[in-house]
């Protein structure tokens, strides 16, 4: 991942001269997580790769029309997110997650196994789809994607604490879902 830096640096190119393979170093960087971060937000792996194109066309289009950027996966972000929106606006639903089989596709996903040693991915998994939509965007940015919370918090334009709240709560809600689901099986 570039630095502050180099990241400024990129922006300029991209600015001053649609540098495409400026762009093509902060597509590198991240469509990895974008990508995760629409899967889990959509009904498809063919959905979430379109919105994660249609993210970065986006993106393109609002930096090489030279526009300002204070923190650049913020930007990112939000643009996936209002990305999503637009999406199920247009298919006449409200967000929701894959199926759980295709989710276990996911790479990386072994870390929400963290949050609770005995359960299975996909009761995690189904814990993790029942969470509001902040609360398992969250989970997703930390677990999945490895941002720690204090980017997290500049991503979501909240304050650090805020995001570790929304964190704790989040994997409160995750452990007592868990654990309902243990106890309803004994």
């Amino acid at each position: 991942m570039p630095n502050f830096f180099q990241e400024k640096l990129l922006l300029y190119k991209i600015r001053a001269n649609r540098d495409s393979d400026a762009f093509g170093r902060i597509y590198d960087t991240y469509v990895k997580r974008i990508f995760r971060f629409v899967y889990f937000k959509v009904r498809s792996q063919e959905e979430a790769q379109d919105i994660t194109s249609e993210t970065f066309l986006k993106l393109w289009q609002y930096l090489s029309g030279g526009k300002r950027v204070d923190h650049l996966g913020a930007l990112i972000y939000q643009i996936a997110r209002n990305s999503v929106i637009d999406h199920n606006r247009r298919a006449g639903r409200s967000e929701s997650l894959s199926s759980d089989e295709s989710m276990l596709q996911i790479p990386d996903i072994a870390g929400l196994s963290n949050i609770h040693r005995s359960a299975e991915i996909s009761q995690v998994l189904t814990a993790v789809k029942l969470l509001k939509d902040e609360y398992r965007e969250i989970i997703t940015m930390r677990y999945i994607d490895g941002i720690e919370p204090s980017e997290i918090a500049a991503l979501l334009g909240k304050k650090p604490g805020h995001v570790r709240v929304l964190l704790h709560r989040a994997l409160e809600t995750v452990r007592a879902l868990l654990a309902s689901n243990d106890s309803g099986r004994t």
